[in-house]
C-alpha cells in the first residue's frame, strides 16, 4: 500500500479538522474497549494459568513490551507512509493477538497465551499513538487541547471494557473458554478499529501536516538539535516515569483485590474507574498545558502520583471505596503526565522525523511499562502491595518534579505555556 502525500500548499481547512478528530474519536472508543479489557484480567488470567503470584505481573510485562516493539515499527511506518497505515497495522496486530490469548486460554497452552499478549501489546500502543494524529493539525497553542479529545474518546470503551467483564466471561464460559477470558473475545472484536482508519481516516493527517505551510515559530538552535532536543528529553523522561509508576500498581491492584475476597466485579469496577481517570481528564489537562505551560503541569502530576501510592498503600483493603479513590487519583496523575509530555515531545521534534520521535518516545513508556509490570509482582510477593505502592509514588514525586525543573532551566523550547510565546493566546 502506497501513501499518497497532499499537494504542496495544501490546507488543513476546518472540516478536514472535524473528519481527522471524528474518525479518531470512533476508532479510539472501539480500541479503548479491547485495552481496558485486557488490562482488568490479564493478571488475574496468568496467575490462574501459572499457579504464580510472582508471575501475576507477567502479561503487563510482555503487552508492555510489545507495545515498545509496536511504537517503534508503528512510528516507522507513519513516519514513512503517514499515520493510517500505521495505526491501523497496529490495531489489526491487536485483535491477532487478543484471539490468541482466548485460544490459549482454552487449550491452557501457557506459551501460547504468553506470546498472544505480547502481540496484544501492539494495540496499547497504537491507542496512546493515536494522540499524535490529533496534534498533527492543531496549531502549537492548542495541540495539548487537540491531544486530549483523542485520550477522551478512548474513555467511552475504556470504561465500558471494564464492567463487561462478567457477561462476557459468561459468553466465555458458555463456549467452553475460561471465564476470565472473556474480555478478549471483546477486544479481538473491537479492535475492528483498524478497519475505521483503513477506510476513513483521508486525507492522512501528519501527511497533511507536512504538505502545509509550518505553523511553528522559528526558534534559534539549541544543543542537541537533532532528533533528541532537550524538550524531547524532558517530554519523554516525564512520560516514562508516570507510565512505570502507573503500570506498577495498577498491575497488582487486582491480585491484591482478590487476594481479600473481592470478585472479578468489584474489580472490573475498579479499573473501570482507573481507566475513566486515565482519560477523562484529558480536555482539562490539555487546557492547563496550552495555557499555564507544559512543565509546570508535568511537575504537578509528580504530586498527584505520589498521592495516589499513599493512598493505594495506606487504604484499608477489605473495602472497595478506598482502592477505587487510590486509583482513580492514579488515574489522573498518569494523565497530567501524558499530556503535557506529549506536548512537549511534539513542540521540540524535528518536523521532518516527528513521528520517529514519538514512536521512540512511546517505546521508552512501554518499555518501563514492562519493567513496572514484572517487577511489581515480585515487590508484592517480597514485602507486599502497600510497599509497592508508596515506593512507586516516592519514585514519582523524586523523578517527575526535578525533571521539569531541570527542562525549564535548560530553556526547553517544548515549554508553549504562558510567558513562552506559544501558547499565551488560547483561543
Amino acid at each position: 500500500m502506497t501513501a499518497t502525500a497532499p499537494r504542496a500548499g495544501e490546507a488543513a481547512t476546518p472540516r478536514v479538522l472535524r473528519r481527522t478528530l471524528t474518525v479518531l474519536v470512533v476508532s479510539q472508543a472501539l480500541g479503548g474497549a479491547g485495552m481496558a479489557a485486557g488490562i482488568t484480567v490479564g493478571a488475574l488470567l496468568a496467575e490462574d494459568l501459572l499457579g504464580s503470584t510472582g508471575l501475576a505481573g507477567l502479561p503487563a510485562a510482555l503487552f508492555t513490551a510489545g507495545a515498545a516493539l509496536g511504537a517503534a515499527v508503528i512510528g516507522r511506518v507513519s513516519q514513512r507512509r503517514g499515520r493510517r497505515p500505521g495505526l491501523a497495522l497496529g490495531h489489526g496486530a491487536a485483535a491477532l493477538g487478543s484471539a490468541g490469548v482466548v485460544a490459549g486460554a482454552a487449550w491452557q497452552w501457557a506459551w501460547l497465551l504468553l506470546a498472544s499478549l505480547f502481540v496484544y501489546g501492539a494495540g496499547t500502543a497504537t491507542g496512546l499513538l493515536a494522540r499524535y494524529a490529533g496534534a498533527d493539525l492543531a496549531p502549537p497553542e492548542r495541540r495539548g487541547r487537540a491531544t486530549g479529545t483523542v485520550l477522551l474518546a478512548t474513555t467511552l470503551g475504556a470504561v465500558a471494557g471494564p464492567n463487561l467483564v462478567g457477561p462476557t466471561g459468561t459468553l466465555a464460559h458458555a463456549w467452553g473458554v475460561p471465564r476470565l477470558a472473556g474480555p478478549f473475545l471483546l477486544a479481538s472484536a473491537a479492535y475492528a478499529a483498524a478497519l475505521v482508519l483503513l477506510l476513513w481516516l483521508r486525507p492522512d493527517p501528519l501527511l497533511l501536516s507536512r504538505a502545509a505551510p509550518p505553523q511553528e515559530p522559528v526558534a534559534a538552535a539549541a544543543p542537541g538539535s537533532g532528533r533528541f532536543t532537550p524538550g524531547v528529553v524532558t517530554g519523554a523522561t516525564v512520560m516514562i516515569t508516570a507510565q512505570l509508576v502507573m503500570i506498577a500498581v495498577m498491575t497488582m491492584t487486582p491480585v491484591h483485590m482478590a487476594a481479600h475476597g473481592h470478585g472479578a466485579q468489584a474489580v472490573g469496577l475498579v479499573i473501570a474507574l482507573h481507566v475513566g481517570a486515565m482519560f477523562l481528564p484529558s480536555p482539562l489537562s490539555g487546557l492547563l498545558a496550552d495555557r499555564f505551560g507544559r512543565l509546570p503541569v508535568a511537575a504537578a502530576s509528580g504530586a498527584v502520583l505520589l498521592g495516589a501510592g499513599l493512598l493505594a498503600g495506606l487504604a484499608p483493603p477489605g473495602g472497595v471505596l478506598w482502592p477505587a479513590c487510590a486509583l482513580v487519583v492514579l488515574g489522573v496523575g498518569w494523565n497530567l503526565a501524558l499530556v503535557s509530555g506529549t506536548a512537549l515531545v511534539t513542540d521540540a521534534a524535528p518536523a521532518k522525523s516527528r513521528a520517529s520521535v514519538q514512536g521512540l518516545a512511546d517505546v521508552g513508556m512501554s518499555l518501563a511499562g514492562a519493567t513496572g509490570g514484572m517487577a511489581s509482582g515480585l515487590v508484592v510477593a517480597g514485602g507486599g502491595y502497600p510497599l509497592l505502592a508508596v515506593a512507586a509514588g516516592t519514585l514519582a514525586l523524586a523523578v517527575i518534579p526535578a525533571v521539569a525543573a531541570r527542562g525549564r532551566g535548560a530553556g526547553s523550547g517544548g515549554d508553549a505555556g504562558a510567558g513562552s510565546g506559544v501558547g499565551s493566546n488560547t483561543a
